[in-house]
């Protein structure tokens, strides 16, 4: 268990420190603690219940976003705010009218939301659970004009309560604590590239499951462009293998929107592009690692020349496509060619 105190600097940028980049866990048994504990965050929380208070938060913080869960034992009166230029996305797991923001009760198909620098007032009951996610303004901003290809101004929520449907409410709660489970569980920082992709792919559960409107159904690109378009996104990605190419990258370079992306090549190749973009990174290392024994390039070599720098992520993704290791496509390399070279010493 991680424990940590407040730090308020996360609302001035300049001042503020180094992330840990790593999913951290903190229990209090005081709600003025428990309201503490949440970086960035002006808030106050009021016990109204009698009873021991327990409460657990876990956070992570990257670059530009925090996800957190938190649970509380008692009924809460919380004065909140986050820091300026930031939205702020409350997804509760609770039964409907269990939470209250601003007086509104948030019911069981729907989130909270509220932008930063204004105070909001949250209830909660007892045995309380809300998943959260905040994001930077000018991030949030860029992403929704460059890879979703809209205008954020008029697609940002404008009430405190936005119904989503319970299913796609249920599915947004499932994959944050994913996120979570498998940051703690890896109990490493995780790496730029992780970070990037991890935000690139909660902003896109934002639109995709209704916190954020998507754009309005546009006509899609005739089949010689759909192929086209995948064809320019596996050039691009082979001149840059030196590093991993996301998705909000490709929508910039290829000026389409994500969700443009995904349907040309769902449709030409039938599956999703990052499954494709992975695959033919890891088509590109297998070769190299077939011909490595002639360069006497290791494993490792092999995988940061293909933007691969998570060597264990490299390695049970290379064995879930190939079904063997890295490294045995190495050895049977090296095998082979000792063996070409001992027959050829016989030759002679």
């Amino acid at each position: 268990m991680t424990t940590d105190t407040r730090d308020d600097s996360l609302s001035n940028p300049t001042l503020a420190p180094q992330p840990s980049f790593r999913v951290q866990t903190r229990v209090a048994h005081d709600a003025d603690e428990q309201a503490g504990n949440l970086h960035g965050w002006n808030q106050t929380y009021d016990q109204l219940t009698a009873g021991c208070f327990v409460g657990e938060l876990t956070e992570l913080c990257v670059d530009h976003m925090q996800v957190f869960v938190e649970t509380t034992s008692h009924t809460l009166r919380q004065t909140c705010e986050v820091q300026k230029d930031a939205y702020w996305f409350g997804i509760p797991t609770c039964p409907a009218g269990a939470g209250r923001i601003d007086a509104q009760v948030i019911a069981g198909d729907a989130l909270a939301f509220r932008p930063g620098g204004v105070e909001f007032e949250l209830l909660t009951s007892a045995g309380y659970e809300i998943f959260g996610v905040v994001v930077k303004g000018d991030v949030l901003r860029r992403y929704a004009a460059e890879v979703e290809r809209v205008g954020l101004a008029d697609h940002v929520p404008h009430t405190e309560v936005v119904p989503i449907g319970v299913a796609r409410k249920a599915r947004l709660c499932a994959s944050l604590r994913q996120l979570l489970d498998d940051g703690a569980a890896s109990g490493v920082p995780l790496s730029a590239f992780a970070r990037n992709s991890l935000q690139a792919s909660v902003l896109a559960l934002l639109f995709d499951l209704g916190a954020l409107p998507a754009a309005k159904p546009v006509a899609m690109p005739a089949r010689p462009r759909r192929q086209s378009i995948v064809s320019e996104a596996r050039e691009y990605v082979l001149a840059h293998r030196e590093r991993a190419v996301g998705v909000p990258e490709l929508c910039e370079r290829l000026h389409v929107s994500r969700r443009t992306l995904q349907y040309c090549f769902q449709d030409v190749l039938g599956m999703a592009p990052a499954t494709y973009l992975r695959a033919i990174r890891l088509n590109g290392a297998r070769r190299d690692l077939s011909n490595a024994s002639r360069e006497s390039r290791s494993v490792q070599d092999v995988a940061a020349a293909w933007g691969f720098w998570h060597l264990s992520q490299f390695a049970t993704d290379y064995r879930k496509l190939f079904g063997v290791r890295p490294s045995e496509t190495l050895k049977a390399a090296v095998s082979v060619r000792h063996g070409m070279a001992e027959a050829g010493s016989f030759a002679h």
